[in-house]
């Protein structure tokens, strides 16, 4: 059986994968596989075995061949007969972060995976935990509800999702596609994995697919190549998946993290009384501080970090097979071997290197952030309102189709050259300490600034061009005033800067492949501030984005576009810079640098459907659809509080963080609308944040409904969202997690409710006096006690 682990840990509760590229050349050693073969014999005491997952034959469904070989051909996954290379891929029984799956043969004219419209299939009789599919989407991620029906005539539904195969994720990917022309498109494809949870209360006995479109050009369509069914365990019973090192630090001791995920796959709830604790053991460390697990009910998953430390003698990045143990009443529960990286050395600028760093811990609790473009686009700050980008003005002035490009003719004229707007970027009443304190007013824990555009003026004093803030328009380092205030007056927050690969018009390397011209005469006009002749990536580009990570020490560098990039050296560089400093700072980078690898993604103006596992942001504006100022949007078609609310607890409930723009002007001031519609989303954080910050998804569910969304408190509580105003009763038909003894109450109302479960479902009173207590979203918490 051929083994393909995961990074991070990458299965999706209830929804899609957005996972980071992993080779299939070489495959390492099953990491925390889950009680298999002989595992099975390690439970001890009063844990039960958990019993193998089953593999669930799709041949009958298969009607896609989306796999072709260079000797064989005839494929079409996409519907643009695109197709992954079979070389890539393996075939027949492998394991994936200790989940078998059948995965199907490559031959010629062999379909190999099913496209989801509503299929029904029959499942083995049986009751399960969950169901664990590797998905692929074409267009764009794609989702939709997948129902499970049971034997007693009743049914579950949940998410089910796929990643865009060419984000090059999933812990199944391959370099490169096919073309329908038979040749090489260079650009790495990926299957991810999606698990859906299944009642094990009941006896399942089939599953019906989501509806989403055929396998058709410019149509999102969910592919599935394999599934495999976790039976439920009788009484006490834990698993363990996916066990790996990474380079994050724990709070307060400074140890090195392992994570793992424990799965409650027996019939029983984990209760503190129970002391549930997980270790690691690995030749040259040892565990300084063991994860603990006070309450998983069945069914329910935990992410857990482990610290460890090196053993005098034992080198960072010194490669150890260890052992990850899980015990509880007295015994061992779970156990499963993991490959270990003991300590961080020094990054290289390879993929395999940077492959070994992940968003850090501040950044996973921060859930919360504003954006900031600002730049020359801000003199302008024009588009019609709702359609496009405002910050894009100088790019939508090139075609004459385009609103832009009349709109500038009849205000400022043909003759007026998009440099002409830099005299007039001044800002002059650009307040620093006055907008930090606004973005932690606002709830915000770490805020990004636009440090260059696609324009490519800098906002800080560069010393590779003369296109920059300090030379031209306000004479002044906006980076670094921004940074030493926030420092200074609201040192809490986390600073980023966002950095565009890219510029439309340098002459050297020109995005739209030309340099700067009048548009109306098509004539040459000067690129300010810039003189051609440089090797644009190297003596340019990350020259310049290596003057931001040593002179200004962002935490977060947001790439944009990709392209043509440095990115494997400047990001070693980066890592490296921010663990070698005298005070060592946790730093993250987004999927735009131009390269696989990447922390977190970033959807834009738009959110994913159900959980992702692997770490993400979604990004977009208080305006309609804007990032940059646009004067002619009117306040009443900005978010409202409550949207930005409702945007920031969905997506949190999710696993993402919420990026949210604001655009000043040209003089540095932020719109009133945009400052009130801050502060009032701070007001709602000042009661619900617990709610939200440092929260994770709950494993079983995002939401429920339209109105209902889920946040775990680690060992602590669990929060469920109500986006509308609930009435007297509230009635939630989840398996909430709550027992007798547990309180709930609801955030900004204190005082304990009444609950009971009734037919599996949680039923709380809320009181008037609550309901008036909410706005935005009521926030209930079960308190756990025991």
């Amino acid at each position: 059986m051929s083994t393909y682990p995961r990074r991070l840990i990458l299965g999706a509760a209830a929804g899609v994968t957005a996972a980071t590229a992993l080779p299939l050349a070489a495959p390492t050693p099953a990491l925390a596989a889950g009680p298999r073969g002989a595992r099975a014999a390690d439970r001890t005491g009063p844990w039960a075995a958990v019993p193998d997952p089953v593999p669930v034959p799709l041949d009958a469904l298969y009607d896609n061949d989306g796999i072709d070989t260079a000797s064989a051909r005839g494929g079409d996954f996409d519907g643009s007969g695109y197709t992954f290379p079979g070389e890539e891929l393996p075939a027949g029984e492998i394991e994936v972060a200790g989940v078998p799956f059948r995965f199907p043969a490559s031959t010629a004219g062999t379909r190999n995976n099913v496209v989801a419209l509503g299929q029904r299939l029959d499942l083995p009789r049986g009751r399960y935990l969950s169901a664990s599919f590797l998905t692929a989407a074409s267009y764009g991620n794609a989702s939709g509800t997948a129902t499970v029906h049971y034997a007693d005539g009743t049914t579950t539904t949940a998410g089910l999702g796929g990643a865009d195969w060419y984000a090059a994720g999933g812990p199944l990917s391959a370099p490169y596609r096919y073309r329908p022309d038979g040749g090489r498109d260079e650009h790495g494809v990926g299957i991810g994995v999606s698990e859906i949870w299944i009642d094990s209360r009941r006896e399942a006995i089939a599953l019906t697919l989501p509806v989403t479109n055929p396998a058709q050009a410019n149509k999102s369509s969910l592919h599935i190549f394999a599934l495999s069914l976790q039976p439920v365990a009788e009484g006490r019973a834990l698993a363990l998946r996916a066990a790996h090192s990474t380079p994050s630090l724990l709070e307060p001791s400074g140890a090195q993290s392992v994570e793992a995920t424990v799965v409650n796959a027996g019939t029983v709830a984990v209760l503190a009384a129970d002391g549930v604790s997980v270790a690691v053991d690995a030749p040259g460390a040892r565990t300084v501080q063991p994860a603990r697990i006070r309450r998983l009910d069945p069914g329910e998953q935990a992410r857990v970090r482990i610290g460890i430390r090196n053993d005098p003698g034992t080198a960072p990045g010194t490669r150890r097979d260890g052992t990850v143990t899980v015990t509880g009443r007295g015994a061992r529960a779970a156990t499963g071997g993991a490959a270990l990286t003991l300590g961080t050395a020094d990054y290289q600028p390879t993929e395999a290197s940077l492959s070994a760093h992940q968003a850090p811990y501040w950044f996973q609790g921060a859930k919360f952030g504003i954006f900031i473009h600002w730049g020359v686009y801000s003199v302008p700050a024009w588009s019609p309102v709702g359609k496009e980008y405002a910050e894009w003005y100088w790019n939508h002035m090139q075609d004459p189709s385009n609103a832009v490009y009349a709109y500038h003719r009849d205000t400022y004229g043909e003759d007026f050259a998009y440099d002409d707007f830099i005299p007039r970027f001044t800002a002059e009443r650009f307040d620093p300490r006055a907008w930090v304190e606004l973005f932690r007013d606002a709830g915000a824990e770490y805020h990004v600034l636009t440090s260059k555009h696609h324009e490519g003026f800098a906002l800080w004093d560069t010393q590779v061009c003369d296109r920059n803030a300090v030379k031209m328009g306000p004479k002044r380092d906006l980076v670094r005033e921004l940074f030493e205030a926030s420092r200074r007056y609201a040192p809490e927050l986390h600073r980023g800067l966002y950095f565009s690969m890219p510029e439309w018009f340098n002459p050297d390397n020109p995005w739209t492949g030309h340099a700067p011209r009048n548009p109306y005469t098509l004539q040459p006009v000067p690129y300010t501030g810039y003189t051609a002749g440089k090797d644009y990536v190297h003596d340019y580009q990350a020259a310049q984005m290596l003057e931001l990570v040593d002179g200004y020490d962002p935490e977060i560098i947001w790439c944009d576009i990709g392209g043509a990039n440095d990115s494997l050296r400047v990001l070693a560089e980066y890592f490296n810079h921010a663990k070698n400093r005298a005070r060592p700072i946790d730093v993250t980078v987004d999927d735009r640098s131009g390269i696989a690898f990447h922390d977190f993604t970033t959807p834009e103006y738009t959110t994913y459907a159900n959980t992702v596992v692997a770490k993400w942001e979604a990004s977009r504006g208080l305006d309609p659809f804007s990032y940059g100022y646009n004067q002619a949007t009117p306040d009443s078609a900005y978010m409202t509080a409550q949207e930005v609310v409702h945007s920031l607890v969905d997506i949190v409930s999710k696993n993402g963080n919420f990026l949210l723009d604001i655009g000043p002007r040209a003089d540095g001031t932020i719109p009133e609308i945009m400052q009130t519609r801050l502060r009032e989303t701070g007001e709602w954080l000042k009661t619900n944040g617990e709610a939200i910050y440092d929260t994770t998804y709950w494993s079983r569910t995002a939401q429920l409904g339209e109105d209902l969304r889920f946040t775990v408190r680690p060992d602590e509580a669990f929060y469920i969202h109500s986006l509308a105003e609930p009435g007297p009763k509230l009635t939630v038909e989840a398996p909430v997690p709550v027992r007798p003894g547990d309180k709930v109450t609801m955030l900004g109302h204190d005082r304990p409710l009444s609950w009971t479960v009734t037919g599996g479902a949680l039923v709380i009173d809320v009181p008037g006096a609550a309901r008036r207590a909410g706005r935005h979203a009521w926030v209930f918490k079960v308190d756990w006690h025991g």
